[in-house]
């Protein structure tokens, strides 16, 4: 018997993390946050010091966006639409991605780009009634996103 809810499993998840640089740079908010607090006590400072670095990081961690491809839905950041609605996507690396998060990004489009990360997946939007004629997002691996989103897209129209 098959299963009539289909697969939940995400088909594509990434989380659009800062890059190493941007952690070490932030890491070191904790020991300058001790040296504030070394006249208060070495011993708390030290702990000031470190409760500070390993909140930060884990900040950082927690408030990056998360991509996502279920079974018929595209996820990016907050913003989700349904693959039915989406058109081909392009996978854009190097400087074809730097002129599209430049000078080539649509003004009316919605984008999810971070700084740091190289690749760029763009998809055309056919949903009439959206205002944003396509969606860019930035992906470490943006061959593996298009073919994400091209698979729920055709078993969007599958469906239909």
């Amino acid at each position: 018997m098959q299963n009539a809810a289909g697969d939940s499993r995400p088909r594509y998840r990434e989380r659009l993390a800062p890059s190493l640089w941007l952690f070490l740079a932030a890491a070191l908010g904790g020991p300058m946050l001790t040296l504030v607090f070394v006249p208060a006590g070495s011993g708390i400072a030290l702990v000031i010091g470190a409760v500070a670095t390993i909140a930060i990081i884990a900040l950082m961690i927690l408030g990056s966006p998360r991509v996502q491809v279920d079974s018929r839905v595209l996820r990016a950041g907050r913003a989700w639409i349904d693959a039915s609605w989406l058109g081909d996507p392009e996978v854009r690396t190097g400087d074809d991605a730097r002129q599209a998060r430049g000078p080539g990004l649509p003004a009316r489009g919605w984008h999810l780009i971070r700084g740091g990360i190289d690749g760029i997946v763009i998809v055309p939007n056919t949903d009439p009634d959206d205002p944003a004629p396509s969606w860019t997002i930035s992906s470490r691996t943006p061959d593996r996103l298009a073919a994400a989103i091209s698979a729920a897209r055709a078993e969007a129209t599958r469906a239909a």
